[in-house]
C-alpha cells in the first residue's frame, strides 16, 4: 500500500544537497506537497551535521534531523537504511560512490533518486541497470536518475514544439555550452572534482546535462558520434573541452560543443538551435529582466513570412524531478511523469564517452551501450 506522505533521507551533504535539493523540497512543502526529510547521511559527522542544520533552517523544522555518518562513534548508513519509517533516499554523493550506494539502498527496500550521471562510464552504468531490472524493479522498487534538465519546464516546452512538428522535420542542429571555472570556484573545490578518478572530469559531470537536453527535445535518438577532446587548463584534468559531430537515427545531424575552458566569465554561453524544414527553435538559459533564472524558448516558423514566438520558463528542474519521483511512489508510476529512466541516462553518458574516446572516428552509440 502506498504511503500518503513520502519520508526521505538525503545521502550526501555537499553543495547540491544544500543549495538544490533542500530548497526544492522546501518549495514542494510550501505548496502542500506531502514529502518530508527524516534523516541525513555523509561520510563525516561534521558534514552531515552541517546539512542537518541547513535543513532545519531551509525546511523550518521544529527539531533537528537524525544524523548518520561513517565515523566509529555514530550510527551509519546501514542503520539509516534499516529504518522502516523512511521509504526513499535521495543520493547526492561523489560519482564514484553512487552505484554502490544505489544498490545498497535498493537491497534495503528503499526507492532511490540518484544524481546524474548514472555512473562514471557506460560499462558501470549498464551493470547497475541490469542489477536493478533483474533484482529490484520486479519487487516494485523505483529507481530514477535525477537529471534536472530533463525536468525543466522550458526544455520540456521546447520538446513539445519540436515533437509536434511545428518547425517541420528536424534537419540539423547546434548546441554550445561554454563555462568558466577557476580554482576558487565552489564547484572546483569539491575534492572528487579536483582530482577526478573518472573520465572527462567536468565534461562528464556537467556535460550529461546537455546530452540529456538533446535526448529530451530531439524526436530521433543519437546513433553516431565523432569528436575530439582536449585539455586547455591543466587543473581541469583529464579533459575540459569536446567538439563533436552527432548523427541521429532520422538522418539529421548536428554539432555539439562543450567546454569548461573559457578564459573568463564573459565567454560563457549556453544555447541550442534546432533547425527544421519549416522553421527553427532556439533554447537559451539565463536571467530575464526581473533577474529570474530560467529558459527562453524562441520559435520562428514559416518559410516566406516567418512568425516569431517567445516564452520564458522559470528554472524548476530539481523541484520537478523530486516531485515526480515522489508521485511515482505515492500514486504509482503509471500516474506520474515518466522521467529519470536509467536507460535514457546511460545514453547521455555514452555520448560524452564517445566524444572523449572517438579521436575523430565515428562511434556507434547503440553498439557502445549494448556491448559495454
Amino acid at each position: 500500500m502506498s504511503p500518503k506522505e513520502l519520508s526521505v533521507a538525503i545521502l550526501g551533504a555537499g553543495i547540491w544537497a544544500k543549495e538544490a535539493d533542500l530548497p526544492a523540497i522546501a518549495a514542494l512543502q510550501a505548496a502542500q506537497f506531502p514529502i518530508k526529510v527524516e534523516a541525513v547521511y555523509s561520510r563525516s559527522t561534521s558534514s552531515a551535521s552541517a546539512l542537518a542544520e541547513a535543513a532545519q533552517q531551509t525546511l523550518k523544522l521544529d527539531s533537528g534531523l537524525t544524523v548518520y555518518s561513517d565515523e566509529p562513534d555514530r550510527e551509519g548508513l546501514d542503520e539509516l537504511l534499516a529504518r522502516s519509517d523512511i521509504q526513499a533516499v535521495i543520493v547526492a554523493l561523489p560519482l564514484d560512490r553512487q552505484p554502490e550506494i544505489v544498490t545498497k539502498a535498493l537491497k534495503a527496500g528503499k526507492h532511490v533518486l540518484s544524481e546524474k550521471p548514472v555512473a562514471k562510464d557506460v560499462k558501470t552504468a549498464l551493470q547497475l541497470i541490469k542489477t536493478y531490472e533483474t533484482e529490484y524493479k520486479p519487487k516494485g522498487l523505483i529507481w530514477r536518475v535525477a537529471e534536472n534538465f530533463e525536468c525543466e519546464t522550458g526544455i520540456r516546452a521546447a520538446a513539445e514544439v519540436i515533437h509536434s512538428g511545428k518547425i517541420g522535420k528536424v534537419a540539423f542542429f547546434r548546441v554550445s555550452v561554454v563555462n568558466y571555472i577557476d580554482q576558487e570556484s565552489k564547484w572546483y573545490q569539491s575534492s572528487w572534482r579536483t582530482v577526478p578518478d573518472y573520465q572527462g572530469g567536468f565534461i562528464l559531470d556537467g556535460g550529461v546535462h546537455t546530452t540529456a537536453v538533446l535526448r529530451t527535445i530531439l524526436p530521433s535518438p543519437v546513433v553516431s558520434v565523432s569528436g575530439h577532446a582536449s585539455l586547455t587548463k591543466p587543473y581541469l584534468l583529464p579533459h575540459d573541452s569536446i567538439q563533436s559531430v552527432v548523427a541521429l537515427d532520422s538522418g539529421a545531424h548536428g554539432l555539439l560543443e562543450l567546454s569548461w575552458a573559457a578564459p573568463n566569465s564573459a565567454r560563457g554561453e549556453s544555447f541550442t538551435v534546432i533547425t527544421g524544414t519549416e522553421g527553427f527553435l532556439e533554447l537559451t538559459s539565463g536571467k530575464n529582466e526581473a533577474g529570474v533564472h530560467g529558459w527562453t524558448v524562441k520559435t520562428v516558423i514559416g518559410t516566406k513570412e516567418p512568425k516569431e514566438e517567445k516564452g520564458f520558463y522559470k528554472t524548476q528542474g530539481v523541484e520537478n524531478e523530486i516531485k515526480w519521483f515522489a508521485e511515482a511512489i505515492l500514486k504509482g508510476e503509471q500516474n506520474a511523469v515518466n522521467v529519470g529512466e536509467a536507460r535514457g541516462a546511460i545514453r547521455d553518458v555514452a555520448i560524452i564517452q564517445a566524444s572523449l574516446t572517438s579521436g575523430g572516428a565515428p562511434v556507434d552509440i547503440k553498439k557502445l551501450v549494448e556491448e559495454a
